[in-house]
């Protein structure tokens, strides 16, 4: 079956598909390191992880956690070390680029640059935008449904942004609009909503950006995860997305695109290793991935991000989309069918959504019932508002909502531990006290032990500020 929209279409009855959807989503699609975690419930007793939150960090491939192990031993500086495992780990992070090049569908020409992040790399972009005796050529457009990362980055240069409509229809005759007026150089857009998971039609925009002499960055962050991406027939631009929600561990990031604009941008960190000639009041700076990789490079980050694309290319793609539609319709459905629940959605008219999914509970604040699900379900989902501010005002939602997120590790009975944990808070409420401890909702009294070399107190330090004001 097709990956259900939120209510676009009449979805069948749970007990009318569970045989179909046990099949596809019963089990991981991909084993993944951590998939037997015990969590300790505060009454008492352990369950495994449900782990729901697969949107913000996912758990590492297990082959991408052995070829960690087996690839460590020659860790070394890259480029300019003549030793043995300098030379192995160069190759490694070199052909790194050719592997992510392969997995998104670029161009032979585009360059790969390797970022801490999907943030990093956008924050690049930004420095690369053609400029003309000092002044930037265009403005940047993006709409208002952007992750703070394809947001944030633009407000340091001209841009301007697009309400996106009630409709993915309506959006993109907003934007033909916005472009039609001329003045436009760069498009950001989501592939994927971080909020919703609604996916947008990228090459539909890249062929409208092109129309009006502009250019497209994909952020990608959250689709990479869950779909192919071929930029090359796609006729994108750029995209950049992140190894940690792609499977992979450590901050890695990538930008993957044209290469005249990143050639001719700022270098994005200025240091060792990106210069051609270095003087004491001057510099000669290089071309290609070097000149934004500054200093010593994540070779670890890299090279786990290229496994994990490797693994991710060679899945079977309608086992993959089975697999993450069973999970999503059944959660949906049971979501619905909860007096009080609601599914959160931005486009009326969405036809492809991935593993993630928005609610909220009436009468709860979404980090209590966060919090509650973990203690006392074990189950682990994100709550807020998720880096996107403007969008979950609009959506009405201004001190948050819940999401679930799911992937190939994912099974079916993670999503029903969910909705056990929703239907009982409904009819019997917390089982536990719970108290806001530096702006998030803990447990009182919470007794459950931890690893030894965990902190004693692991739940709210360093907690975000936009969870407190």
């Amino acid at each position: 079956m097709s990956t259900a929209t939120f209510n676009s279409t009449i979805l069948p009855s749970l007990a009318a598909e569970e045989s179909v959807r046990e099949a596809a989503a019963g089990r991981p699609l991909a084993a993944v390191t951590g998939a037997e975690l015990q969590a300790p419930l505060i009454q008492g007793g352990h369950v495994r992880y449900a782990n729901l939150d697969y949107g913000a960090s996912a758990p590492a491939l297990t082959i991408v956690s052995a070829y960690l192990n087996e690839i460590l031993p020659y860790y070394a500086s890259v480029h300019r070390g003549a030793g043995y495992a300098s030379q192995i780990s160069t190759s490694v992070y070199e052909n790194s680029r050719n592997v992510v090049r392969e997995f998104v569908g670029g161009r032979p020409d585009d360059s790969v640059i390797f970022t801490r992040n999907t943030t990093d790399s956008l924050n690049l972009l930004a420095g690369c935008l053609p400029q003309l005796a000092g002044k930037h050529t265009g403005e940047v457009l993006y709409l208002d449904i952007e992750h703070h990362a394809n947001l944030l980055p633009w407000q340091g240069v001209p841009h301007r942004s697009v309400v996106a409509q009630s409709t993915l229809t309506g959006t993109v005759a907003k934007l033909r609009d916005e472009l039609s007026q001329g003045g436009v150089s760069l498009l950001a857009v989501t592939g994927a909503s971080n909020v919703t998971g609604e996916i947008l039609p990228i090459a539909e925009l890249a062929a409208l950006a092109h129309e009006y002499g502009a250019r497209i960055v994909v952020d990608a962050a959250q689709l990479a995860p869950h779909r192919r991406i071929n930029i090359a027939e796609a006729d994108v631009d750029y995209v950049v997305f992140s190894g940690h929600k792609l499977y992979a561990p450590f901050g890695a990031g990538v930008v993957v695109g044209r290469p005249d604009w990143l050639d001719a941008g700022t270098p994005h960190l200025a240091g060792g290793g990106a210069v051609r000639e270095a003087r004491l009041d001057s510099v000669s700076w290089a071309t290609g991935p070097a000149r934004h990789e500054g200093g010593s490079p994540n070779v670890l980050g890299a090279a786990t991000l290229a496994r994990a694309t490797q693994v991710l290319s060679a899945l079977d793609p309608q086992a993959w989309h089975d697999h993450e539609a069973g999970i999503r319709s059944y959660l949906v459905e049971g979501l619905r069918a909860i007096d009080g629940v609601t599914v959160h959605q931005i486009f009326s008219d969405s036809v492809d959504t991935i593993g993630v999914v928005n609610f909220s509970v009436e009468g709860f604040d979404a980090g209590l019932v966060a919090a509650y699900l973990a203690a006392e379900h074990g189950v682990g989902l994100r709550d807020g508002r998720f880096c996107a501010h403007p969008l979950l005002k609009r959506l009405g939602l201004p001190s948050g909502s819940l999401r679930a997120s799911f992937g190939v590790g994912s099974r079916l009975e993670d999503a029903a531990r969910l909705l056990a944990g929703i239907e009982e808070l409904k009819r019997t409420g917390l089982g536990w006290d719970y108290v806001v401890d530096e702006g998030r909702w803990v447990p009182a009294n919470d007794h459950r032990s931890y690893p030894e070399w965990a902190p004693n107190t692991p739940g709210t330090a360093g907690a975000a500020p936009c969870t407190v004001d």
